[in-house]
Protein backbone atom coordinates (compact mmCIF):
# COMPACT_ATOMS: atom_id res chain seq x y z
CA UNK A 1 0.00 0.00 0.00
CA UNK A 2 1.47 3.45 -0.95
CA UNK A 3 1.83 5.89 2.14
CA UNK A 4 2.37 9.63 1.04
CA UNK A 5 5.27 11.21 2.37
CA UNK A 6 4.94 13.40 6.04
CA UNK A 7 7.84 15.58 5.07
CA UNK A 8 9.65 17.01 1.83
CA UNK A 9 12.67 18.42 2.74
CA UNK A 10 14.94 17.35 6.01
CA UNK A 11 17.39 19.77 7.22
CA UNK A 12 20.53 18.23 9.54
CA UNK A 13 22.80 19.69 11.53
CA UNK A 14 26.73 19.25 11.17
CA UNK A 15 28.68 18.47 13.88
CA UNK A 16 27.57 15.94 15.72
CA UNK A 17 24.94 15.02 14.00
CA UNK A 18 26.54 13.93 10.42
CA UNK A 19 29.88 14.34 11.29
CA UNK A 20 32.01 12.72 14.22
CA UNK A 21 33.15 15.67 15.42
CA UNK A 22 32.17 16.37 19.35
CA UNK A 23 35.05 15.16 20.67
CA UNK A 24 37.27 16.98 18.49
CA UNK A 25 35.88 20.49 18.71
CA UNK A 26 35.99 19.92 22.87
CA UNK A 27 39.71 19.34 22.79
CA UNK A 28 39.86 23.16 20.40
CA UNK A 29 37.86 24.74 23.08
CA UNK A 30 39.81 23.44 25.73
CA UNK A 31 43.23 24.23 23.96
CA UNK A 32 42.16 27.67 23.22
CA UNK A 33 41.07 28.35 26.76
CA UNK A 34 44.70 27.19 27.56
CA UNK A 35 46.48 29.62 25.28
CA UNK A 36 44.41 32.71 26.16
CA UNK A 37 45.16 31.61 29.97
CA UNK A 38 41.41 31.47 30.21
CA UNK A 39 39.84 28.72 33.01
CA UNK A 40 39.80 25.21 31.19
CA UNK A 41 35.42 24.27 30.32
CA UNK A 42 34.64 20.83 31.45
CA UNK A 43 34.11 18.74 28.76
CA UNK A 44 30.50 18.78 28.97
CA UNK A 45 30.60 22.67 29.42
CA UNK A 46 32.57 23.28 26.31
CA UNK A 47 29.60 20.17 24.35
CA UNK A 48 26.98 22.68 25.88
CA UNK A 49 27.71 25.34 23.39
CA UNK A 50 28.41 23.68 20.01
CA UNK A 51 25.76 24.46 17.76
CA UNK A 52 25.95 28.33 18.40
CA UNK A 53 27.73 30.23 16.58
CA UNK A 54 31.65 30.70 17.82
CA UNK A 55 30.84 34.04 19.01
CA UNK A 56 28.02 33.15 21.22
CA UNK A 57 29.72 29.95 21.98
CA UNK A 58 32.75 31.78 23.46
CA UNK A 59 30.28 34.14 25.04
CA UNK A 60 28.42 31.45 27.10
CA UNK A 61 31.54 30.02 28.19
CA UNK A 62 33.86 33.37 29.33
CA UNK A 63 31.03 35.78 29.68
CA UNK A 64 33.80 38.28 31.65
CA UNK A 65 35.99 38.28 28.52
CA UNK A 66 36.56 41.13 26.64
CA UNK A 67 36.08 41.95 22.76
CA UNK A 68 39.88 41.83 22.06
CA UNK A 69 40.25 38.16 24.13
CA UNK A 70 37.24 36.74 22.35
CA UNK A 71 38.67 37.32 19.20
CA UNK A 72 42.25 35.95 20.37
CA UNK A 73 40.41 32.79 21.49
CA UNK A 74 38.59 33.10 18.69
CA UNK A 75 41.94 32.84 16.30
CA UNK A 76 43.22 29.82 18.26
CA UNK A 77 40.45 27.92 18.12
CA UNK A 78 40.24 28.15 14.02
CA UNK A 79 43.68 27.76 14.12
CA UNK A 80 43.54 23.80 16.03
CA UNK A 81 40.56 23.16 14.49
CA UNK A 82 41.48 23.47 11.05
CA UNK A 83 44.50 21.59 11.83
CA UNK A 84 42.51 18.14 11.34
CA UNK A 85 41.44 16.74 7.82
CA UNK A 86 37.90 15.19 7.80
CA UNK A 87 37.40 12.63 5.09
CA UNK A 88 34.34 10.79 4.46
CA UNK A 89 35.21 8.50 7.10
CA UNK A 90 34.55 10.44 9.38
CA UNK A 91 30.79 10.86 8.59
CA UNK A 92 28.52 8.86 11.32
CA UNK A 93 28.25 5.32 10.41
CA UNK A 94 25.66 4.74 7.23
CA UNK A 95 25.40 8.76 6.87
CA UNK A 96 26.76 8.87 3.44
CA UNK A 97 24.26 5.76 2.55
CA UNK A 98 21.36 7.02 3.59
CA UNK A 99 21.64 10.89 2.28
CA UNK A 100 22.16 9.11 -0.79
CA UNK A 101 18.87 7.51 -0.41
CA UNK A 102 16.81 10.01 0.95
CA UNK A 103 17.77 12.19 -1.88
CA UNK A 104 16.84 9.04 -4.21
CA UNK A 105 13.60 8.87 -2.88
CA UNK A 106 13.09 12.47 -3.47
CA UNK A 107 13.45 14.29 -0.64
CA UNK A 108 15.07 17.97 -0.49
CA UNK A 109 18.37 17.87 2.09
CA UNK A 110 19.74 20.92 3.59
CA UNK A 111 22.45 21.91 6.77
CA UNK A 112 22.05 24.58 8.98
CA UNK A 113 25.29 24.76 11.38
CA UNK A 114 26.64 26.54 13.89
CA UNK A 115 30.09 26.46 11.95
CA UNK A 116 31.28 29.36 9.57
CA UNK A 117 30.70 29.06 5.74
CA UNK A 118 34.77 28.56 5.27
CA UNK A 119 34.20 25.90 7.64
CA UNK A 120 31.32 24.22 6.37
CA UNK A 121 32.72 24.47 2.52
CA UNK A 122 35.93 22.96 3.21
CA UNK A 123 33.86 19.99 5.52
CA UNK A 124 31.46 19.22 2.66
CA UNK A 125 34.49 19.10 0.17
CA UNK A 126 36.71 17.01 2.20
CA UNK A 127 33.58 14.52 2.82
CA UNK A 128 32.47 14.44 -0.55
CA UNK A 129 28.30 15.48 0.53
CA UNK A 130 28.57 19.11 -0.87
CA UNK A 131 26.08 17.88 -4.25
CA UNK A 132 23.87 15.97 -1.65
CA UNK A 133 22.65 19.44 -0.18
CA UNK A 134 19.93 21.89 -1.88
CA UNK A 135 20.68 24.57 0.13
CA UNK A 136 23.36 24.88 3.69
CA UNK A 137 23.14 27.65 5.71
CA UNK A 138 25.72 29.24 8.40
CA UNK A 139 26.20 30.47 11.50
CA UNK A 140 27.87 33.47 10.49
CA UNK A 141 25.62 34.82 7.34
CA UNK A 142 22.39 35.03 9.97
CA UNK A 143 21.13 34.53 13.20
CA UNK A 144 22.93 32.08 15.34
CA UNK A 145 20.97 29.03 17.08
CA UNK A 146 18.46 28.88 18.50
CA UNK A 147 17.13 31.90 16.61
CA UNK A 148 14.43 30.60 13.82
CA UNK A 149 16.27 32.52 11.14
CA UNK A 150 18.28 30.31 9.41
CA UNK A 151 15.26 27.48 9.16
CA UNK A 152 13.08 30.22 7.75
CA UNK A 153 15.28 30.76 5.13
CA UNK A 154 16.15 27.70 3.97
CA UNK A 155 12.73 27.09 3.88
CA UNK A 156 11.53 30.17 2.14
CA UNK A 157 14.38 29.64 -0.29
CA UNK A 158 13.25 26.29 -1.22
CA UNK A 159 9.21 27.34 -0.90
CA UNK A 160 8.66 24.44 1.67
CA UNK A 161 6.12 24.60 3.86
CA UNK A 162 7.19 24.27 7.36
CA UNK A 163 4.87 21.41 8.16
CA UNK A 164 6.16 19.63 5.18
CA UNK A 165 9.92 20.10 6.96
CA UNK A 166 11.93 18.18 9.60
CA UNK A 167 14.91 19.37 11.46
CA UNK A 168 17.58 16.54 12.27
CA UNK A 169 20.14 17.33 15.44
CA UNK A 170 22.11 16.11 18.26
CA UNK A 171 22.15 19.69 20.67
CA UNK A 172 19.48 21.28 22.72
CA UNK A 173 20.21 24.69 20.28
CA UNK A 174 18.61 22.90 16.90
CA UNK A 175 15.55 21.41 18.66
CA UNK A 176 14.95 24.90 20.27
CA UNK A 177 15.42 26.53 17.00
CA UNK A 178 13.30 23.80 14.83
CA UNK A 179 10.62 24.65 17.68
CA UNK A 180 10.90 28.43 17.07
CA UNK A 181 10.71 28.36 13.41
CA UNK A 182 7.48 25.74 13.94
CA UNK A 183 9.36 22.92 12.19
CA UNK A 184 8.80 19.11 13.80
CA UNK A 185 12.49 17.66 14.80
CA UNK A 186 14.13 14.56 15.27
CA UNK A 187 16.86 13.93 18.28
CA UNK A 188 20.28 12.14 17.38
CA UNK A 189 22.00 10.81 20.93
CA UNK A 190 25.46 10.46 18.86
CA UNK A 191 26.34 14.01 19.60
CA UNK A 192 26.70 17.11 22.03
CA UNK A 193 23.39 16.24 24.34
CA UNK A 194 21.90 13.38 26.45
CA UNK A 195 18.77 11.73 25.14
CA UNK A 196 17.54 12.72 28.32
CA UNK A 197 17.93 16.41 27.81
CA UNK A 198 16.72 16.31 24.15
CA UNK A 199 13.33 14.89 24.61
CA UNK A 200 12.28 18.00 26.87
CA UNK A 201 12.29 19.41 23.58
CA UNK A 202 9.77 16.69 21.99
CA UNK A 203 11.29 15.83 19.32
CA UNK A 204 8.79 13.30 16.78
CA UNK A 205 11.94 11.28 16.66
CA UNK A 206 14.28 9.84 19.25
CA UNK A 207 17.31 8.37 17.64
CA UNK A 208 20.32 6.29 18.28
CA UNK A 209 22.40 7.33 15.31
CA UNK A 210 21.22 9.86 12.13
CA UNK A 211 21.25 6.94 9.83
CA UNK A 212 17.79 5.02 11.74
CA UNK A 213 16.15 8.42 10.49
CA UNK A 214 15.80 5.96 7.23
CA UNK A 215 13.59 3.44 9.49
CA UNK A 216 10.83 6.52 10.52
CA UNK A 217 10.26 8.30 7.37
Amino acid sequence: MFVPKRFDLIIFDWDGTLVNTIDWIVHCLQDAAVRCRFEVPEDQAAKDVIGLSIDNAVRQLFPEADKDARNTFIEHYGRAFFAKQLSRADLFKGVFDMLNVLRTNGYRLAVATGKGRKGLQKALMQTGTEHLFDITRCADETASKPAPVMLQEIIDRLEIPAERALMVGDSIHDLQMARNAGIVSAAVACGAHSPELLRQYDPLFNLEQTSQLLKFI
